[in-house]
C-alpha cells in the first residue's frame, strides 16, 4: 500500500512542473483547433460565408412555411403511374389491376369501366372521376356496326393533317405520330407540366432523348396556339432550392446564380443571365419568359 502511495507523492517543484506541462498541452490543443478550423473556413470569402449563413436561415424558414399540395389536373386514367396512383389514393392492388389490364393492350373508356377494372371504392371514384380526360374519339364516338371499315378509311392519304396546340395536346395526340410511343409522349408531357407550358417549339429540343426526326414531325403537326399561364420564378429572391427545381437549372447552376446575384446585385434582364457560364443568349431569352426580374 505504501509502495503505491509513494507514486503519488510529489515535491513542490514536481507539482509545478506537472501543472506547467498540462497548461502547455491545453494551449497546443487550442492552437491546433482554432488554426485548423480557420484554415478550412478561409477557403471561401467572408462575403460568401456571410451570405450563405443568411441564405440557410431563409431556406429553413421557407421550408417550414411552404405547404405543398398535390394539384389534381385533368388526366387520362389509362396512363396512371404508380406514383400518381398513390397520390390519388389508390392502393397497390388497385394500381396493379390497371397495369395488368393495360398489358393486354386494352383501354378503359369510361369511369365505370375504370372502377370495374381497378375495383376502387365509390367514394374514391366520385372524387377523381371528374378529372378523367378521354380522347375525343372516345367521348364523342357514335355507335356503328361498321367501325372496322371506318378505321381503315381514317388512314386515307388524302386526309388533311390538323395542326394541334402542343400545350393542350394529350398523350394520345402525340402517339398518333409514327416514331412516338408511350415513352417519348410521357417525356414531352412531363417536361411541359414541369414548365407550366411551352412558349416556343424550340423547347422540344430540350426534351431528353427525342431524335431529330421525331422533333421534325412534331413541328409539322403541332404549334404554340395558346400561350400558357405560367407561374414565374422570382430569380432575384428565390432560394437555391427553389431555383434548382426549375427544369432549366440544376443545383450546381442554382448555387452559381445565387452567389453571382449576391456578389453583383439583382438580375435585370435576359442579357444578365448570359453572364452565368453555359447560358447562350438564345437559351436565356426563352428562360427569361419563365422568370420575373
Amino acid at each position: 500500500m505504501n509502495t503505491i502511495k509513494s507514486y503519488f507523492q510529489f515535491s513542490k517543484e514536481q507539482r509545478n512542473g506537472i501543472f506547467v506541462l498540462l497548461l502547455i498541452i491545453v494551449a497546443l490543443q487550442a492552437i491546433w483547433f482554432y488554426l485548423g478550423f480557420n484554415t478550412i473556413i478561409t477557403t471561401q470569402s467572408k462575403e460568401e460565408l456571410e451570405w450563405l449563413a443568411k441564405q440557410s436561415e431563409i431556406d429553413s424558414l421557407k421550408d417550414a412555411s411552404v405547404n405543398k399540395k398535390f394539384e389534381l389536373r385533368p388526366f387520362n386514367p389509362n396512363f396512371i403511374s404508380d406514383y400518381k396512383g398513390y397520390k390519388l389514393g389508390m392502393s397497390v392492388q388497385e394500381i396493379d389491376r390497371l397495369v395488368a389490364f393495360r398489358k393486354t393492350n386494352q383501354y378503359v373508356n369510361s369511369a365505370q369501366e375504370f372502377q370495374e377494372v381497378t375495383k376502387i371504392s365509390d367514394s374514391l371514384l366520385k372524387a377523381i372521376s371528374p378529372y378523367f380526360k378521354f380522347p375525343d374519339w372516345v367521348t364523342n364516338k357514335k355507335e356503328s356496326k361498321v367501325y372496322v371499315k371506318y378505321e381503315k378509311q381514317s388512314f386515307s392519304k388524302t386526309e388533311k393533317i390538323h395542326v394541334l396546340d402542343v400545350n393542350t395536346a394529350s398523350q394520345e395526340d402525340f402517339m398518333k405520330l409514327n416514331g412516338i410511343g408511350v415513352g417519348y409522349s410521357e417525356r414531352i408531357i412531363k417536361f411541359r407540366e414541369s414548365l407550366g407550358g411551352f412558349v416556343s417549339m424550340e423547347q422540344l429540343d430540350d426534351v431528353w432523348g427525342l431524335p431529330p426526326e421525331v422533333i421534325t414531325k412534331l413541328n409539322a403537326s403541332f404549334k404554340i396556339a395558346s400561350q400558357p399561364v405560367i407561374k414565374k420564378l422570382d430569380i432575384n429572391n428565390a432560394s437555391v432550392k427553389e431555383i434548382a427545381q426549375f427544369p432549366y437549372f440544376r443545383y450546381a447552376l442554382a448555387k452559381e446564380i445565387v452567389t453571382f446575384r449576391s456578389m453583383n446585385g439583382d438580375f435585370k434582364n435576359a442579357t444578365d443571365l448570359t453572364k452565368i457560364k453555359g447560358l447562350s443568349i438564345d437559351k436565356a431569352n426563352i428562360i427569361a419568359l419563365y422568370l420575373t426580374f
